[in-house]
């Protein structure tokens, strides 16, 4: 019995312990468990809290980048409204000087119209005592008005055949007397016709961009990168809506070209302001002066010219970026060095001294941008201040007649010279344009009577016409060159100057059984 109690008793305590052991662990378990939670929770707080750190930076980086742009966008509108504002005036101000032009040509067209009646009023009073006087002289004369009509007009006739002889002449001597102040004007006149034609592709260059991001950074922050690189450069850089792309633009071309390496190598750091500017500009300074060396350089070993003076040899390589009527003039220079060469190789002449007279006839174009006076009389100037050959210098002179040649070796350039100019496609010319010229000159002289065959030849600088003989006098002829020249300048724009030459000839034959007889009889006139 006793046996029995005590093991239910120990079954009881060892319930209860086991009841206490898990009761103990279970609390031990809960613990654990809200320790665990905490921290998750601290965790959930922590990462929560960096999220919204690297949001509010993520706005706040967007938000620069938004302002940035906008302001951007405000300058570039702000630009442009500008821009139609002065549009806006200038159209304002075209439109009052149209009705001011308006008004003036009533007030003209009235005062013409009231001077028109009172000459029809003269007009009628005239002929009134005109027919008075008829019947007076008819009356008197004894012959009728149509007869006294044919002897005057025949008294007329014969006097304005020799008026017009005698003027003939007397404007060919007055031609003579003044025929380098004509050439001057005729030479003024052809650059003030087609240098517009080329002002635009000889003062721009343009730059591509990677895209149009780098011209916010070329613009800088309130205009500040744009305006040091235009007064570093002298160059104003144009920034439109063109994509991918930007201008230069300016007179100068070697500091065009300075602008044009020192733009392409901040854009390829793709870091710009106003010290990295002026860093590249010297940069590019120096690579522009050493290509214009070596390009003088190369081109005087290939002429094989030697003793070339430095400052000399800087202005010919200068030469590379000077451009006359779309011809490069550093070409142009070898080319009439090369000509004059061959000529005076085959006449026997130094020919050494030839080339370099060739080469050098034109040097005073590379100073013409930064000095006053003609490129003739600059070009005299450097020359002499540096010990040229006194042959040189006189070529430079004498191919544009300012100063008689002294050697054989001036005649030759001066005609190199006019070789290398005229040829066809040396100059800025299209085909469509040149034979559009070519058909205006001769359309020109085939509108005149008498005129049977035109041709214009040597690239359009000489039209040779040739009349009918039997419609046609000497005279008559001499005076059909001028009218057909003056007729050329009206109408066409051309460079340099056109020869007409009017050829007058009368062939008669007569045939016999035994001979033949001909009698020629030519006459050319100019």
């Amino acid at each position: 019995m006793y046996i029995i109690s005590f093991s239910v008793g120990s079954l009881i305590l060892g319930a209860l312990g086991a009841y206490l052991l898990q009761n103990a662990h279970l609390r031990r378990n809960k613990s654990a468990a809200s320790d665990l939670l905490a921290r998750a929770q601290q965790e959930v707080e922590k990462h929560k809290k960096e999220q919204l750190i690297q949001f509010r930076k993520e706005m706040q980086r967007k938000r620069s980048k938004f302002n940035e742009e906008f302001k951007m966008k405000e300058s570039q509108i702000s630009k442009n409204e500008s821009r139609l504002v002065s549009h806006e005036k200038e159209l304002r101000r075209l439109e009052n000087n149209l009705k001011y032009k308006d008004s003036r040509f009533a007030q003209k067209l009235q005062q013409l119209s009231q001077k028109e009646e009172l000459l029809s009023e003269k007009h009628r009073k005239l002929d009134t005592v005109v027919d008075e006087q008829n019947q007076k002289l008819e009356s008197l004369a004894g012959i009728s008005v149509d007869e006294a009509k044919k002897q005057l007009m025949s008294n007329l006739e014969n006097r304005v055949k020799l008026e017009a002889s005698q003027l003939a002449k007397d404007i060919k001597d007055e031609a003579r007397l003044n025929a380098q102040r004509e050439a001057k004007e005729i030479i003024a006149g052809a650059i003030e016709n087609i240098a517009s034609d080329f002002t635009m592709e000889y003062t721009l260059s343009t730059v591509q961009l990677p895209n149009e991001r780098f011209k916010g950074m070329i613009i800088g922050r309130e205009g500040r990168n744009i305006r040091a690189f235009e007064d570093a450069t002298g160059m104003k850089v144009i920034v439109d809506d063109t994509p991918e792309m930007i201008v230069l633009s300016g007179f100068d071309p070697v500091r065009r070209e300075v602008a044009r390496l020192a733009m392409e190598s901040l854009i390829k750091s793709k870091n710009i302001n106003p010290n990295l500017i002026e860093q590249a500009i010297a940069k590019a300074t120096k690579e522009v002066d050493r290509s214009i060396i070596k390009t003088a350089d190369d081109i005087l070993n290939e002429l094989s010219i030697r003793g070339v003076h430095h400052k000399i040899k800087e202005a010919l390589g200068r030469l590379r970026f000077r451009y006359s009527y779309g011809q490069n003039m550093l070409q142009h220079s070898r080319e009439v060095a090369l000509l004059t060469g061959g000529m005076a190789a085959e006449l026997g002449f130094n020919v050494k001294l030839a080339k370099r007279a060739g080469l050098l006839h034109d040097i005073g174009k590379a100073l013409t941008i930064n000095s006053e006076g003609s490129h003739v009389q600059l070009g005299k100037e450097l020359c002499e201040r540096y010990k040229e050959h006194e042959v040189v210098i006189n070529a430079i002179l004498a191919h544009h007649e300012e100063a008689e040649p002294i050697s054989p070796i001036s005649v030759l350039v001066t005609a190199a010279d006019k070789i290398s100019g005229s040829r066809p496609g040396a100059r800025r010319d299209s085909l469509e344009a040149y034979t559009k010229r070519i058909t205006g000159l001769e359309d020109i002289a085939n509108s005149f009577e008498g005129v049977s065959k035109t041709y214009a030849i040597s690239a359009g600088r000489e039209v040779r016409v040739i009349v009918e003989p039997e419609k046609m006098d000497d005279k008559s002829a001499g005076i059909l060159s001028s009218d057909i020249a003056a007729k050329i300048k009206e109408e066409m724009e051309y460079p340099g100057q056109i020869k007409v030459c009017v050829i007058r000839q009368t062939i008669v034959s007569k045939v016999t059984d035994e001979f033949e007889e001909i009698e020629l009889n030519d006459e050319t006139v100019n």
